[in-house]
């Protein structure tokens, strides 16, 4: 028996919106909503969702340009304008690299790392939510799987920290 036009639609709209792309960009875009409302709560409403990019590349030494927007996999000119942004702002400084006097090595300012601990705080109250909401171990397991399935597609942009478990008390 052939399906009817609007089965076969139906059906389409349905693998089009409900995919494992789908499913991880809006748990993704969730988290991520929960997460700028918190900084936004403790006074960083001048922070925004793209700032991401640099922050979680970032990390807590120095680091050039090219190696974050790498790292970012954003043009290196699309980082120069968020960075300078961040400049702005009083959380990031550009500083000439000492290896390189023509490169420019990213650094916090002690206002980024405050944001970045107020960022941690917040990730962990927003994962508090999501263990009320859908139990830990089921949050645990999700957070295993996806770790060992970017170790097997071997995504080598990735810094190891990404697939590595949690250290205790992290």
């Amino acid at each position: 028996m052939s399906k009817s036009t609007a089965e076969t639609n139906r059906e389409i709209a349905y693998r089009l919106s409900n995919n494992l792309s789908r499913l991880l960009r809006e748990f993704s875009r969730d988290f991520e909503r929960h997460i700028w409302r918190g900084l936004e709560a403790r006074g960083y409403p001048d922070i925004r969702p793209s700032h991401s990019a640099v922050f979680a590349n970032l990390g807590l030494g120095a680091v050039r340009v090219t190696e974050l927007a790498e790292r970012a996999q954003v043009t290196q000119q699309a980082m120069g304008k968020m960075l300078k942004e961040l400049e702005r702002l009083g959380y990031i400084v550009r500083d000439v690299d000492r290896g390189d006097k023509r490169a420019r090595e990213i650094k916090l300012t002690e206002r980024g790392v405050q944001l970045a601990t107020d960022s941690l705080e917040v990730m962990d109250e927003v994962r508090a939510s999501y263990v009320a909401r859908v139990g830990e171990r089921e949050l645990d397991e999700m957070e295993a799987q996806l770790r060992e399935v970017v170790r097997k597609l071997e995504l080598d942009y990735l810094p190891e920290s990404w697939v590595e478990p949690r250290p205790p008390g992290a």
